[in-house]
């Protein structure tokens, strides 16, 4: 995006167990989409620039890890009943759309209720999806931490137990390109087939 483009106003999409909610005040400022893109086009963004996170088997992991592919980073949680589990499956899709260059996209899922998303439990959650997708396991004030970083929101909404509670959550997927540059911003609902056509053009800059 040049610097004389205007940045407009979009609001981020809140998931609380599966249901879209109105975003109230969470908003920030996106740039204007690049027609080349189906997703919205945040190159030189200074937000969302890396993590550092044990993953589901203990080992950390950073952006510098996957230099040479495209990462898709997505924020739920195990318990959510549509929204995460639809966003992971779907991402094994883009792989599949990408073909030859699927191995080439990283996606990785960062619990936002690391109390009961335990490692344990993100091994056995994430057996049901792509099986080079990653979880990533922040303490919770490693959360806050990379909730402020890439700007989501998230929040436990009590249920009628204490272990009944939910997780409301922004529903977005952050795209890096192989050089690790946040460069796509994806809400939930983006097609696979469109999602595969930006990461196909971001690894044609490689």
């Amino acid at each position: 995006m040049s610097e004389a483009a205007s940045p407009i106003p979009r609001r981020a999409l809140l998931i609380a167990g599966g249901s879209a909610l109105a975003a109230g005040g969470l908003a920030f400022w996106l740039p204007e989409p690049n027609r080349e893109f189906k997703s919205v086009d945040i190159t030189g963004a200074d937000y969302a620039r890396d993590f550092s996170l044990p993953d589901q088997t203990g080992q950390l992991r950073t952006l510098k890890d996957f230099r040479g592919r495209v990462v898709a980073v997505f924020f739920g949680f195990t318990r959510c009943p549509d929204v995460c589990p639809t966003t992971l499956t779907e991402m094994g899709r883009v792989k599949q759309l990408l073909g030859s260059d699927g191995d080439r996209l990283q996606v990785i899922f960062i619990t936002v209720d690391p109390q009961r998303d335990t490692q344990q439990v993100l091994q056995a959650y994430m057996r049901n999806f792509d099986s080079q997708h990653l979880a990533l396991v922040p303490t919770e004030q490693q959360l806050a931490e990379i909730a402020k970083e890439f700007k989501i929101h998230y929040k436990k909404l009590e249920g009628k137990t204490p272990s009944a509670y939910v997780m409301e959550h922004s529903a977005v997927t952050y795209v890096f390109d192989a050089r690790g540059r946040v460069r796509l911003y994806a809400s939930y609902g983006l097609e696979p087939e469109a999602l595969a056509s930006d990461v196909r053009r971001l690894l044609k800059e490689v």
